[in-house]
């Protein structure tokens, strides 16, 4: 009996050491985490009093420039205001003093303390004098500046009513000279157009019986293999016997164009898309086009054409009449075309 007793005492087990270790851990925590508010709190609390420090501050030096501002915009009408107060002081004892030198004519008997008085109102007199004096020359540096101030801005109106004249004058004289420009432009054009014409028409008359030669809107053109041998630059003897007409033409048309018309006759040379073989002279077809119209153009400066009336450029195969890729299209391609335009 004793023995289970002992055993049933054995196992029960006593939770409340553990409890208030338990407890007393919480409590600890707990203080901890309050002490980390009270702290944090504290901290909070004087950065906003610092910075309500700062504000008040600010707001009192606001205040201050604010009145100073006031001040010295009040600064004026006080000068203004303190200058007719001296004055009505003045008026003041100016009667004050007449009337006591009027008794004081009156009777002698009060003649030493009526000169006490009239010396003392003299001196204030003096005083306010002086003052007014003052007021008077602040009033009148203040009236100079407000001239000066004023001159300045009649002459920076005068100014710029001088500049707005001479801008409207020079709009009208611009619109002027664009509108005679244009028509000056335009009277130009014409002339060229008809002499181009001329040019035309009589290429026509010469060039008429050849074939292998057309006209493309305002461009004569000449077709390679009528002026030079396939894959060259030298002008073969057909092709010379056109250029010497083409020389003819444009000497007899150069003496009926008036000097004042600026022409030049452009010599454009243009290949096939067909790419070079690479062993010949030239490396492309850029190359081979730009040969070929300076070869006209220094044929014709060789049969007395002036050089400054010819220009050569060459597009090897960039700029085709066709864009078909056909014998007949490489064909029509390969050309020289000559354009009269005005430099």
């Amino acid at each position: 009996m004793a023995l289970s007793r002992g055993r049933r005492g054995h196992r029960s087990v006593d939770y409340w050491p553990g409890f208030v270790d338990a407890l007393s851990s919480l409590l600890l925590a707990f203080m901890f985490l309050l002490s980390v508010f009270v702290i944090a709190q504290f901290l909070l609390s004087q950065e906003v009093s610092s910075r309500d420090e700062v504000l008040n501050r600010l707001n009192s030096q606001i205040n201050e420039l604010t009145q100073l501002l006031s001040l010295e915009q009040s600064n004026t009408q006080d000068l203004a205001d303190a200058l007719a107060n001296m004055q009505a002081s003045l008026a003041v004892v100016e009667s004050e003093k007449s009337r006591l030198e009027q008794l004081l004519a009156a009777g002698s008997g009060a003649g030493a303390a009526a000169d006490e008085r009239a010396k003392a109102l003299a001196g204030q007199l003096d005083t306010e004098r002086q003052l007014s004096q003052r007021a008077m020359s602040q009033v009148e540096l203040l009236n100079q500046q407000i001239a000066a101030l004023r001159s300045q801005i009649g002459a920076l109106e005068a100014a710029l009513e001088v500049s707005e004249a001479r801008d409207r004058e020079s709009n009208t004289k611009i619109a002027d000279l664009g509108r005679r420009l244009n028509v000056a432009l335009a009277q130009r054009v014409q002339e060229l157009n008809r002499y181009r014409s001329d040019f035309f028409g009589r290429l026509r008359e010469i060039l008429s019986d050849r074939e292998n030669i057309r006209i493309v809107g305002d461009r004569f053109v000449f077709q390679s293999e009528v002026l030079f041998p396939s894959g060259s630059d030298v002008i073969n003897t057909a092709g010379q016997d056109e250029m010497k007409k083409l020389a003819d033409a444009i000497l007899e048309l150069q003496r009926e164009i008036p000097p004042e018309i600026n022409w030049v006759l452009r010599v454009d040379g243009h290949t096939d898309n067909v790419p070079l073989s690479g062993t010949g002279r030239y490396r492309d077809n850029w190359e081979l086009s730009s040969a070929r119209a300076t070869s006209v153009v220094k044929y014709l400066i060789a049969n007395g054409v002036p050089a400054n009336r010819l220009v050569a450029a060459g597009f090897g195969e960039y700029q085709p009449l066709d864009e078909a890729d056909t014998p007949e299209a490489r064909n029509r391609n390969r050309r020289i075309e000559l354009k009269l335009t005005e430099r």
